[in-house]
């Protein structure tokens, strides 16, 4: 009983300090100079600690977002590099030879993209292979799908930055740089491509591609027109300067028309992105007239052809020289050899 009441006698002295910092505390919140703090003045300084929390919170969050960009930024720099070592592409960005940071940017991004699309391919072939259901088999192509919009995305932002670099097909390689329109492939042409691998089709499904692929071909034979008139018009706009006139006057027509032609310039940006809309709606439309398992050998298909191309460009870049000795020795020029060596070639897309 006695050491009973002694631990509750601690337990008291312990208590009572703690109640009186609390009392104090309460005391100092509530008074200042002497005199006690009014509710308005009580609710103000409330206000005041909240907001001074939300603005250390902010701060903290601003911090680690500047530390999450840096870390983002040097992983940036260093797969740049790394694509630089590995010649995925050279500095061909202007006429000083040095890449824009946002082709640069692009570059890197579809680098990546294209290791994606690997992954993409292997697990479309193991689906199709291994006869998946349909269910699981729209997960891979619906994947897929997302994939295509997601490079779409990326040109898109690279359009900005340099339309020439996406437009001259400098992201690509050699091979896939003869069939480019417009900074990517003609929906007209990748549709002869798919036929083959889409049989056996209904006749509603064959009226369906039918008809997308005539909108294709009008899309873009208007697109064409509209770049045509275009160039030509910059072309003529460059071409203004006063001939006649005194130096200061053609100097200052000069100055206008490169003003006039930098404008007709950025035009260029709108072909390219209403090319990669109709290529977009392409897949997009091509999706809903086919099966599913149609739809995966469609992608299948079309990773495979330009898999193709790519090694066609690194067999071009390796081929030996004993045919420029040939031609240097004889005279010959390319198109004269081939003339002899090879058969015409009914179809530019018959080898695949």
């Amino acid at each position: 009983m006695a050491s009973e009441v002694s631990r509750l006698g601690a337990q008291a002295q312990n208590h009572q300090p703690r109640t009186q910092d609390k009392r104090r505390m309460a005391y100092t919140s509530s008074q200042r100079d002497g005199k006690p703090l009014d509710a308005k003045t009580l609710r103000r300084l409330a206000q005041n600690r909240e907001a001074a929390k939300k603005s250390r919170l902010r701060k903290k969050a601003y911090v680690q977002q500047l530390e999450s960009s840096r870390i983002k930024l040097a992983q940036l720099e260093q797969d740049l590099q790394r694509a630089r070592s590995q010649g995925l592409f050279t500095g061909r960005g202007n006429a000083g030879g040095n890449m824009s940071t946002g082709a640069a940017m692009f570059d890197v991004e579809y680098a990546r993209w294209l290791d994606a699309d690997y992954k993409h391919m292997t697990e479309l072939r193991a689906g199709l292979q291994a006869h998946l259901p349909d269910g699981g088999l729209r997960v891979i192509v619906d994947d897929c799908l997302r994939h295509y919009d997601e490079i779409f995305r990326l040109k898109s932002i690279a359009a900005k930055s340099d339309v020439f670099h996406l437009i001259t097909g400098m992201w690509i390689t050699t091979a896939e740089r003869c069939f480019i329109w417009m900074g990517g492939f003609r929906p007209s042409d990748l549709l002869k491509i798919l036929k083959p691998h889409l049989d056996p089709m209904t006749d509603q499904q064959l009226m369906g591609i039918c008809s997308l692929q005539q909108s294709s071909l009008q899309a873009e034979e208007a697109l064409s027109q509209g770049l045509e008139q275009l160039q030509q018009a910059i072309a003529d706009t460059v071409s203004s300067e006063s001939l006649d006139g005194s130096a200061n006057m053609g100097n200052c027509m000069g100055s206008m028309a490169m003003a006039m032609a930098l404008g007709q310039l950025s035009n260029l940006e709108g072909f390219v992105r209403q090319a990669d809309n109709l290529r977009q709606q392409t897949l997009h439309q091509l999706c809903r007239i086919l099966t599913i398992r149609q739809a995966a050998r469609c992608f299948l298909a079309i990773g495979e052809y330009y898999n193709r191309l790519r090694a066609l460009s690194s067999l071009w870049a390796s081929r030996p020289c004993e045919n420029m000795i040939i031609e240097e020795s004889t005279g010959l020029t390319t198109t004269d050899l081939q003339m002899i060596h090879q058969p015409p070639i009914q179809s530019q897309f018959s080898a695949f």
